[in-house]
């Protein structure tokens, strides 16, 4: 294992994470708010680390980075931005535990929008702006980030990109790994702006507007507002952020090719087909089994479901109603499309829809051929065969998942939490999504949860933002022998 490679990217990752910082303390001396000198602070200290951290390790030879290095480094990279960001939060007063700074902030970075802070409308603008701008870094990956502008890391380049976002097929994509981040990048920068344009042209101030365009294009559901959306009651925002939360959860590399003039790319995806598909039969679910219920117009109860399906299964975690106060059906259906997820490439968190996708077909796949034993079938994704290694990898990452959940929920359960509020923040937790149920429900928020449960709850986050394997690999004794 080389320690000094690790460390060194670390550092890296801390530098470009303050500067990053800039940005709020430009926000904070435009709205003169109370937050800049604790602001100032956070950036300093994240600058000074990172360059003591970089310049310490830095050697004139290139070096490749491994396989084994590069889990340790990303989660490594996840857990330092996660403790450094919480620096704003407690420099600034917002929230005075440890505890609660971390998790608000690895709630940021993972883009799940768990918060712990009861009343947002309060935090000065500029530690408000950081809590959004945290969950835009994350949403395609500091990593990624990186790579985009660090044309020296050679061959090891490769196996970052593939640990932060195994999904694209990098050596189609693009011919340098550079490049391709550079790419993700741009893209995920213009649908942001145009969502913040739109945002602001439907009555948003143009604060509110960058700000939820962030936590949008993210899928975090990071609000300025206590009551989220729902406090604008205004129904063109919520179809507008309907909208970019969908597109968000859109596998990036179909957004490279769509750019580039192959517009049918987007029909000829399974995996998109059956998003959309999910998305229209959950709404109309959803819209059926709150009509009457709990809205008395029809368009009322589309409206609403509409929003609500979307935020869930993009792991946005938006609201705009108590859905709690709903039927006990659409309780079922958006604690199940929480599972989802978004579209395998896209900042949503969840299984991914691929992987729900082709667990149908197996399991379809396998009731055949109880019916005809001599047939010979297989699975196929748009029109191609699939290795039995590809659909048991699958069958792997779905168990570590479930098994994930089953630990934490037990472990929450045992904090002296109600089953409910346990296991549907676990859930949240693990597929990024931030409003659960009970305790943690749209109405509240995750300040009551315990100390352990919140740590707990932090790590589902992480291993769940990583894709499992990432964070759990780390915890095979093979992993640190030579």
């Amino acid at each position: 294992m080389n320690v000094r490679v690790i460390m060194n990217f670390n550092g890296l990752v801390l530098l470009y994470l303050s500067s990053f910082m800039i940005l709020p303390i430009l926000v904070s001396i435009i709205n003169g708010s109370k937050d800049l000198m604790p602001l100032i602070y956070s950036f300093l200290i994240t600058l000074l680390v990172g360059i003591t951290l970089f310049a310490s390790t830095t050697k004139n030879k290139k070096e490749d980075i491994k396989n084994r290095e590069a889990f340790l480094i990303v989660t490594l990279a996840w857990m330092m931005m996660s403790l450094f960001g919480s620096l704003p939060f407690l420099f600034s007063g917002t929230l005075s535990s440890f505890t609660d700074a971390y998790f608000e902030s690895m709630a940021g970075f993972t883009t799940t929008g768990a918060s712990v802070i009861k009343n947002v409308e309060i935090i000065p603008e500029g530690v408000l702006f950081w809590r959004s701008l945290t969950q835009w870094i994350g949403g395609m990956g500091i990593i990624v980030f990186a790579l985009a502008i660090l044309p020296f890391l050679g061959t090891g380049g490769m196996q970052l990109f593939r640990a932060e976002v195994p999904e694209i097929n990098v050596d189609k994509l693009r011919p340098r790994i550079i490049d391709t981040a550079k790419a993700l990048w741009i893209i995920y920068l213009f649908l942001t702006i145009i969502n913040a344009l739109l945002l602001h042209l439907s009555g948003m101030n143009i604060f509110d507007a960058i700000c939820h365009a962030f936590t949008t294009m993210a899928t975090g559901g990071f609000s300025t507002k206590n009551a989220s959306l729902a406090a604008f009651g205004n129904p063109g925002i919520e179809y507008i952020t309907s909208l970019f939360m969908f597109l968000a959860g859109v596998n990036y590399t179909l957004y490279f090719y769509f750019f580039k003039g192959q517009y049918s790319i987007l029909w000829k995806s399974s995996e998109f087909k059956f998003y959309l598909s999910v998305t229209l039969i959950a709404t109309i679910l959803v819209t059926f089994a709150i009509f009457g219920s709990s809205y008395g117009q029809f368009h009322e109860s589309l409206r609403y479901a509409l929003f609500q399906v979307t935020s869930v299964m993009t792991t946005t975690g938006y609201a705009t109603a108590d859905y709690e106060k709903w039927h006990p059906l659409s309780h079922v259906l958006l604690m199940l499309l929480m599972f989802f997820g978004g579209m395998i490439g896209s900042t949503g968190g969840g299984l991914k829809q691929v992987r729900m996708l082709l667990a149908l077909k197996q399991g379809y796949r396998e009731l055949y051929q109880l019916i005809h034993p001599r047939a010979i079938t297989s699975v196929k994704l748009d029109n191609k065969f699939l290795d039995k290694e590809i659909l048991g990898s699958i069958w792997g990452m779905i168990f570590l998942f479930l098994s994930v959940c089953a630990l934490a929920i037990v472990g929450v359960s045992a904090t002296g939490i109600d089953i409910i509020t346990s296991t549907s923040t676990v859930i949240s937790a693990m597929c990024n999504v931030g409003p659960a149920l009970g305790m943690a429900g749209p109405a509240e928020n995750y300040a009551e949860i315990t100390p352990i449960g919140k740590w707990i709850l932090t790590f589902c986050m992480l291993t769940g933002r990583l894709e499992v394997y990432t964070v759990l690999i780390l915890f095979m004794p093979q992993f640190w022998k030579k």
